[in-house]
């Protein structure tokens, strides 16, 4: 049971890293396995995902980067 509960939370932070809702990750699990989980559960599994996100934002840039482009898009 831990080893399909350890892949199944990895399916879902990989999901939602990629930017599917939280709703949508629900209703996927529900039609592959059968199982339940609201889009609360899934938002508590995704909260993992802070800590790394939070070490990639601080982490240092190398010295061999000289400039860092950022892309955006802007709707009025």
């Amino acid at each position: 049971y831990k080893q399909h509960s350890d892949i199944l939370e990895s399916m879902i932070i990989k999901l939602y890293s990629k930017g599917v809702t939280t709703r949508e990750i629900a209703d996927l699990i529900e039609k592959m396995n059968g199982s339940h989980y609201s889009p609360a559960q899934v938002s508590n599994i995704s909260k993992q995902m802070i800590p790394k996100v939070e070490a990639y934002h601080k982490r240092k840039l190398s010295d061999k980067f000289f400039c860092v482009y950022l892309d955006a898009t802007y709707l009025p």
